[in-house]
């Protein structure tokens, strides 16, 4: 069967954000009509970049082939970079479409909520070269605020990013170390960063160590647990942080389970069996007091995080696609954008997939787009 590109490219562009040309303009991604003449036009080869992990050449020279567009691959570079904006806010809008809106919370207006990450980027080709981007994303403006492009010799820590007085970090496991956490506190910060298991010694107090499933198990399904405790810093003093953790659902705690299991058989390690119970439970540490948040707000902000788990997960598994630009800032913060887009993309593809339609189109409301998409 023969497959028609345009066709199934219009059936993507059905699930982009209403207005989305109409902001090409308004934000600068085009000014002029010149080669490239619309916003459908920028964004396609702009795919094509990103999508295909093609390099600025490649691209270019495909675009050309094709029939498309005729430009060099600095125009395209430059094209990029004036559409940082654009591709920020398509990002925001297709979250919003995708998940609903995510909805600031009282508590943290004054926060600014980042989202901190990084993936291991191996460019194509022979003499591709393994990179480790970090970057941070605003929780609720899902723009890119700062980025850093470094070799693996340096790990995920809070450390790689700049801080100021009233951000609030939200954080994975691999973050959950003592160095990272007293970087963002000394710098004006906060943080809720999830713990794994013996990340670090908990104490209770001076002397006496909090052994957390002596504590977890009294928490029934659904209950939130809130524990005041403290961690000893490098020169051995006791800083306070705040422990909150929830019970899982059975039918996660099955699937976190066999997860665990299949990985330790793996890589031929044993699991003990505090190990095992502990994935019953998700637990963060944090460093905003009482008065500010209670422990459901605690638990309740870190799950936002997951209400974006999925397109995370499938842009750190698309960043590993294309040439990364590691010199304007800007261009890089477009790149990130545009991965994001796709990612999201593939989710909103992925979602509606069970409403795949017979006729192989989109049917439009006045109110929202129906959830139909086939290409087949």
């Amino acid at each position: 069967m023969e497959f028609d590109f345009d066709a199934n490219w219009k059936l993507l562009l059905q699930f982009l954000p209403e207005g989305w040309e109409d902001k090409a303009w308004e934000l600068g991604a085009i000014s002029r009509r010149r080669k490239i003449r619309s916003p459908e036009m920028l964004l396609r080869i702009i795919f094509i970049h990103l999508a295909d992990g093609c390099s600025m050449r490649e691209t270019v020279t495909r675009a050309r082939e094709a029939d498309f567009v005729d430009i060099s691959d600095v125009a395209l570079f430059k094209r990029l970079k004036s559409s940082s904006e654009w591709l920020r806010w398509i990002t925001a809008n297709l979250v919003e479409q995708i998940y609903g809106p995510i909805q600031k919370p009282e508590w943290l207006q004054n926060f600014n909520t980042r989202l901190v990450d990084a993936s291991v980027i191996t460019e194509p080709g022979s003499t591709g070269t393994d990179w480790r981007l970090h970057y941070s994303i605003g929780l609720f403006s899902l723009a890119c605020d700062h980025f850093q492009i470094t070799d693996q010799t340096v790990g995920e820590s809070l450390r790689n990013f700049p801080i100021t007085r009233g951000d609030l970090l939200i954080a994975d496991r691999t973050y959950g170390r003592i160095n990272g956490m007293n970087y963002v506190v000394e710098n004006g910060g906060d943080f809720i960063v999830r713990l794994a298991n013996k990340a670090f010694k908990i104490m209770k107090n001076d002397h006496e160590e909090f052994h957390l499933l002596d504590h977890f198990r009294a928490l029934d399904y659904g209950e939130i647990g809130d524990f005041d405790v403290f961690y000893r810093d490098s020169e051995g003093k006791l800083r306070p942080i705040r422990l909150c953790v929830i019970k899982k659902s059975p039918e996660v705690v099955e699937r976190s389970k066999k997860k665990v299991i299949q990985n330790a058989d793996k890589r031929q390690r044993t699991l003990s069996e505090e190990t095992l119970e502990l994935h019953e439970y998700v637990f963060v540490a944090t460093s905003l007091p009482r008065d500010v948040a209670t422990g459901e707000e605690i638990m309740s902000l870190y799950r936002m995080r997951w209400q974006i788990e999925l397109a995370f997960k499938r842009l750190k598994s698309i960043l590993n696609l294309g040439h990364l630009p590691k010199k304007d800032p800007d261009s890089a913060k477009a790149w990130l954008s545009g991965k994001m887009i796709i990612a999201l993309l593939a989710d909103a593809i992925i979602e509606r997939g069970r409403f795949l339609s017979p006729w192989g189109y989109l049917l439009h409301t006045k109110r929202r787009r129906c959830a139909a998409y086939a290409c087949r």
